[in-house]
């Protein structure tokens, strides 16, 4: 899977404002909302669906990524955005530091393949050094649906 197959580039966010955990997961869902991939009345209990998976343990995995996720009946495919933070973001990460960049992703609950392939595509590609410093430097949506697209075209990740 790649990240064309479920990166919403209008949802993309190169210079997230927000500075809490709850803020964050709140404006990328705005974020998938304003690119019309979810449903205005969904947005409540979509945001309560990613707190209550952060409540069983946190989606920041280290080295500034999180990514935060959920299931959700209200789509019908699986989408995602990507924001990032300057100043990163007190995620209570498993490593103790402050998250930088952040994919979030709602799936179908009857689609499971999906969510997994989706998340083995973005820790696989966040093992790269080199693609994580250029996310985190990336100021513009642009520069980062590159990366992807870059990341998609195996340009960084061997083998």
């Amino acid at each position: 899977m790649k990240f064309a197959d479920f990166i919403t580039t209008s949802a993309i966010r190169a210079e997230l404002k927000s500075q809490t955990k709850d803020a964050v997961i709140e404006e990328l869902v705005q974020a998938l909302l304003d690119a019309g991939e979810i449903d205005a009345d969904q947005r409540e209990d979509i945001i309560a669906s990613i707190m209550k998976r952060e409540e069983l343990g946190s989606t920041g995995i280290g080295r500034g990524v999180a990514v935060p996720h959920t299931k959700h009946p209200s789509v019908q495919k699986l989408v995602g955005t990507v924001g990032v933070s300057e100043s990163g973001v007190d995620f209570d990460s498993l490593d103790g530091e402050r998250v930088q960049l952040f994919f979030l992703l709602i799936s179908p609950p009857e689609r499971p393949g999906d969510h997994l392939r989706a998340l083995e595509n973005i820790s696989r590609q966040l093992r790269d050094d080199a693609f994580c410093r250029f996310l985190k430097q990336s100021k513009t949506p642009e520069d980062i649906q590159q990366l992807l697209q870059e990341a998609d075209d195996n340009q960084f990740v061997s083998g």
